[in-house]
């Protein structure tokens, strides 16, 4: 079966300077900033963002990793079985937000794929969560759910 061609939608960065101001951690980094030790610790998270790209296309999440040494991560949308938005109080006022993604893709062990300090985490969560909907329509992929605790034991 051909799948038509694969067509990007967004492509994004984690925001140090919204994590900065949105988040306690980048408060208490602000702080420490008086000392010397928070500009460290602030420029290891700028690189570690800088080096960081999350693009998304209609079929896939594709994280490209690293500055020196890159890795290139890919899960297929249909796959995808939760998309989970996390934040607090003051990721909502600088409009930050961690995305969990729940999958059954390989690259993430069946687990969790966590992606912090997302610029327009509400929107874009939004945005997969269509993406994901519309890519288990193409693909024909029906998801089934078993409790376990009902099954009949096996003698």
């Amino acid at each position: 079966m051909d799948y038509p061609t694969e067509r990007p939608v967004d492509s994004f960065r984690s925001s140090t300077a919204r994590w900065l101001f949105g988040s306690f951690a980048g408060w208490a980094t602000l702080l420490l900033c008086l000392v010397g030790v928070g500009f460290v610790i602030l420029g290891v998270r700028w690189l570690r963002n800088l080096g960081s790209l999350y693009e998304i296309t209609d079929q896939r999440l594709i994280v490209r990793r690293g500055i020196l040494v890159k890795t290139v991560d890919e899960i297929e949308l249909y796959r995808v079985k939760d998309v989970r938005l996390e934040y607090s109080v003051l990721n909502q006022m600088t409009d930050i937000g961690t995305i969990a993604l729940t999958s059954s893709d390989p690259s993430t062990g069946g687990g969790t794929f966590v992606l912090r300090d997302v610029p327009m985490a509400r929107d874009r969560r939004e945005g997969l969560r269509g993406l994901v909907e519309r890519a288990r329509v193409r693909r024909g992929v029906r998801e089934l759910d078993m409790d376990m605790g009902d099954a009949p034991a096996l003698t």
